[in-house]
């Protein structure tokens, strides 16, 4: 089933969804809620409802496909989907000012498509060049396009506003997407579902203790998604440090 497909089934769900989760927003009083989440009692709904369908769907079939294909296999899996992503992190990198990683991204396409089989061999990193996957979302954070409220997507998980308001773009420029053959399609959206799935298993080991586990995925997200806007490199924490060395200041 396409994106567009799925988003036009689950206008009932979903209306359903918002109507019971805005009778219990009086549960949280807002002066409690992060600053980068004001819509929480909304977003801890769909986040225990992401949780309870992931349960019985998603997660078994990401154990079973851990279980069934051997490591060699899943890793070519991995790599044709990564390479999927190129196009779009090359006009991205573009976009962002970057020509070396755009010129960079197409030719990892390139090779990897053509000599590295459809990408299930990623000759290009092999061969020493580094991946620099970028998405619309990214390229609206460096043009100065702020994060706005963070928001649980149903079925989709955490993404950001002003990321999940892009979501669209990014999907368009899916080369899968472009695929004429929907049933193919399909089956690939699928499968790069379950493969997704799979790599987050091992990463949710770290957080399945935490005390609040939907605060604890919110920090992750918005933490890593800083991350990759800047390439690795964020700004400090001003605010951080001065209370750290007025602290200090105390001994």
């Amino acid at each position: 089933m396409s994106p567009i497909s799925w988003h036009r089934r689950a206008k009932g769900p979903l209306a359903a969804l918002l109507f019971a989760s805005l009778s219990a927003c009086a549960s949280v009083p807002a002066e409690q809620r992060a600053e980068s989440d004001p819509w929480e009692p909304l977003n801890r709904t769909l986040f225990d409802v992401n949780t309870a369908v992931d349960k019985v769907t998603l997660k078994p079939l990401a154990k079973g496909y851990q279980k069934v294909l051997p490591r060699p296999v899943r890793t070519g899996i991995t790599n044709f989907f990564k390479n999927l992503i190129a196009p779009r992190s090359m006009v991205n990198n573009f976009l962002q000012g970057k020509p070396t990683d755009g010129f960079g991204e197409f030719i990892r396409f390139a090779v990897n498509s053509t000599v590295g089989i459809g990408g299930i061999f990623d000759i290009a990193t092999a061969s020493g060049l580094e991946a620099r996957p970028e998405d619309f979302g990214q390229t609206a954070a460096v043009w100065g396009v702020p994060n706005g409220p963070y928001v649980m997507v149903p079925f989709l998980g955490p993404q950001t506003l002003r990321d999940g308001l892009l979501l669209p773009l990014d999907i368009a420029a899916d080369p899968l997407y472009q695929y004429d053959n929907t049933s193919v399609r399909s089956k690939l959206y699928g499968l790069r579902l379950i493969e997704l799935r799979s790599r987050i298993l091992s990463a949710e080991k770290f957080i399945e203790d935490s005390k609040d586990l939907y605060v604890t995925t919110r920090e992750s997200y918005l933490q890593n998604r800083e991350y990759q806007v800047y390439d690795g490199n964020p700004p400090e924490d001003d605010d951080f440090y001065d209370e750290f060395l007025e602290d200090d200041e105390d001994y």
